[in-house]
C-alpha cells in the first residue's frame, strides 16, 4: 500500500468514524455515567470486535455471509434486538435513578471493566452490514503486487487510531458540556437521547435488508 493511498483510506475511514453510530453512543453514554476511564474499556471493546471483522474481511467470510441469507437474517435480528435492549435499559436506568437519588450529583460510580468490555463488543458486533461494508471497502484500498496480511494490518491499525482519536474526542466534548449543565438533568437526557437512539438503530437493522 502506497502512501497516497493510505492517506486516501484514512480520510475515507475518517469520514465513515465521524458520523455518529451505536459505539459513539456507548462511548458517550459510559464515560458521563462511568468517568472518562470507561470509554477507553469501550472503545477497546469495539476495536476487538473490528480486528475480528477485518480479520474476516481477509479471509472473505463478508462475501459469503451476504450468500447466507439465513445466517444474515439470525444475525440481524439478534443484533437489532440487542441494541434496542439497551435502548429500554437506558430509559429503566432514568426512572430508577429519579426514584433512588433524584439529586444525586454526576459523580463516577463504579464500573466492571469487563461488562463495558463484552458490551462494546457486542453493540459493534450488532449489525452484520459492518461486515458486508468492510468486505466491500477495504479491499478497494489493496495493492496486488504486495502481502495482503501485510496491508490488512496496516489498514487496523490505521482504523484502531481513527476511532480512538474519534470517540475520545466526542467523549471529552460531552463530558465538558456536562460540566457547565446541572449533573443530573444532563445525565438523564443523554440517558434518552441514547436510549432512543439504541432503539431507532436496533429497529432500524431488524427492517433493513442487504442491499
Amino acid at each position: 500500500m502506497s502512501f497516497e493511498v493510505w492517506i486516501m483510506f484514512t480520510l475515507a475511514y475518517l469520514v465513515v468514524t465521524l458520523s455518529p453510530g451505536p459505539n459513539v453512543l456507548l462511548v458517550l453514554k459510559n464515560s458521563v455515567q462511568y468517568g472518562w476511564k470507561s470509554a477507553l474499556v469501550t472503545i477497546f471493546g469495539n476495536l476487538f470486535c473490528q480486528l475480528i471483522i477485518v480479520s474476516l474481511v481477509a479471509i472473505g467470510v463478508g462475501g459469503l455471509l451476504f450468500q447466507l441469507p439465513a445466517w444474515f437474517f439470525v444475525m440481524k435480528c439478534a443484533g437489532g434486538l440487542y441494541l434496542i435492549y439497551l435502548g429500554l435499559k437506558s430509559f429503566k436506568s432514568i426512572s430508577t435513578k429519579t426514584l433512588q437519588q433524584p439529586k444525586m450529583e454526576l459523580t463516577p460510580v463504579a464500573f466492571t471493566s469487563r461488562s463495558l468490555f463484552k458490551q462494546a463488543f457486542f453493540v459493534s458486533v450488532s449489525n452484520p452490514k459492518t461486515l458486508i461494508f468492510l468486505s466491500a471497502f477495504l479491499p478497494q484500498f489493496l495493492d496486488t503486487h504486495h502481502s495482503h496480511i501485510e496491508q490488512f494490518a496496516v489498514m487496523y491499525i490505521s482504523i484502531c487510531l481513527i476511532v480512538t482519536s474519534v470517540h475520545l474526542g466526542y467523549a471529552l466534548i460531552v463530558s465538558r458540556i456536562g460540566q457547565k449543565l446541572s449533573a443530573t438533568n444532563f445525565e438523564n437526557k443523554l440517558e434518552k437521547i441514547t436510549g432512543g437512539l439504541f432503539i431507532t438503530m436496533g429497529g432500524g437493522i431488524l427492517f433493513s435488508s442487504r442491499s
